[in-house]
């Protein structure tokens, strides 16, 4: 697994981010999954900052992991605790709740097979080599796993 070291978004990232949050709100998906827009306030000019994000269903309770360490929508998330959730035409309002690392592993652990587009990401960010349950439960406390409670 690569080093503790911070790790910076491609450079790629903002103008693909921007293209799968139009085919979001048309309510395409793509690679099989079904991504969402996540609004959220941003914490120094409070406008509302969109990513889009693959969430995962657990259990019965909606998560999304952060693909990389010290992603701003992260630091956005913790500071307003609240979110919009939109897929098409559909939004909903959402608590924003980040577990603990103990009580992020087992959802990280089945991230590779619930959300396969985000291993490639995460390879392609040095975040995991092979994209195993293992790779990913030890990103616990590394890359932030959030609940979606609804409101």
């Amino acid at each position: 697994m690569a080093s503790g070291k911070p790790i910076k978004p491609p450079w790629w990232l903002k103008p693909a981010n921007k293209l799968f949050i139009q085919m979001s709100r048309l309510g395409m998906s793509f690679g099989g999954e079904s991504p969402v827009v996540l609004t959220v306030a941003g914490r120094k000019s409070g406008r509302e900052r969109a990513t889009p994000v693959t969430p995962m269903t657990v259990g019965g309770k909606q998560y999304v992991v952060a693909g990389f360490p010290g992603a701003d929508w992260v630091a956005n998330a913790r500071a307003a605790g609240q979110a919009i959730v939109a897929r098409g035409r559909h939004a909903q309002r959402v608590r924003m709740v980040e577990l603990s690392a103990a009580d992020a592993r087992p959802i990280l652990r089945v991230f590779p097979e619930e959300v396969p587009t985000g291993v490639g990401f995460m390879k392609r960010a040095g975040l995991v080599t092979e994209g195993s349950p293992d790779e990913f439960e030890r990103l616990a406390g590394r890359c932030a796993v959030f609940r979606l409670d609804p409101v």
